[in-house]
C-alpha cells in the first residue's frame, strides 16, 4: 500500500504544482486523497483569483482531478471535525479527512495551522509542497523527473520544455525540490 497523503486546497491551487502532485499519485509513489470540501475551496479560490474563468471549466477541472486519482475522495469524516482543535477551526476538516483516510501526511502551505504536536496525536505530519516533493525526489528522483517530463510533454499550447515546467514549479514555491531536480 502506498503512502497516504491528504492534499490541502492551497497545495492544489497552482496549475503546475497541482499537475505534479496528481502525477506523483498516478505514479504510485503516494496515494493522494482529498475531500469535496477541499475541492470546493480550490474552486472558490480559483474563481476569486481568476474571475474570467468559466464555472463550467472549474467543474471540468474538478471532474478531471477526481478521475485522475482512483479512490481519492474521503467521505464520512465530518463527525470527527468537532472533536479537533487547530489554530484555524476552518482547517479541522482537513485533519479529520487525514484521520479518516489513515493518512500519514497533510501537504499544505499553511504549516502554522497544523501544529506538529497536535498532528502527532493522530500519527499525521504536515509538510509544505516543497518539502513533500523533495521527499519524493529522495525516495525515487527518476519517477519525479518522469512526472515533470510528462507535464512538459502534455503542454503543447504553447509547447513547454522540462525547464519551463521547472521554472513554473520554482515560481510556485518548490524551490528546494527544483534545485534537487536540476542537479
Amino acid at each position: 500500500m502506498a503512502f497516504v497523503v491528504i492534499y490541502d486546497a492551497n497545495a492544489l491551487f497552482g496549475n503546475t504544482q497541482r499537475d505534479l502532485l496528481i502525477r506523483l499519485a498516478q505514479s504510485g509513489l503516494v496515494q493522494a486523497k482529498w475531500t469535496h470540501a477541499i475541492l470546493d475551496e480550490v474552486q472558490r479560490n480559483l474563481a476569486a483569483n481568476l474571475p474570467d474563468i468559466a464555472p463550467a471549466k472549474l467543474e471540468r477541472l474538478r471532474a478531471l482531478m477526481i478521475d485522475a486519482v482512483p479512490d481519492c475522495i474521503v467521505e464520512e469524516y465530518e463527525p470527527i471535525i468537532e472533536g479537533l482543535k487547530l489554530p484555524d477551526p476552518d482547517d479541522r476538516h482537513v485533519l479529520a479527512a487525514a484521520i479518516k483516510a489513515n493518512a500519514q501526511m497533510i501537504v499544505t502551505s499553511n504549516l502554522r495551522d497544523f501544529p506538529a504536536e497536535t498532528l502527532a496525536t493522530w500519527g499525521v505530519e504536515a509538510k509544505s509542497p516543497d518539502d513533500f516533493v523533495l521527499d519524493q525526489i529522495d525516495f525515487d528522483g527518476r519517477v519525479v523527473w518522469a512526472c515533470v517530463q510528462q507535464i512538459a510533454d502534455s503542454r503543447t499550447q504553447p509547447p513547454q520544455t522540462v525547464y519551463d515546467v521547472l521554472d513554473a514549479l520554482e515560481r510556485a514555491g518548490l524551490v528546494e525540490a527544483v534545485t534537487a531536480l536540476r542537479s
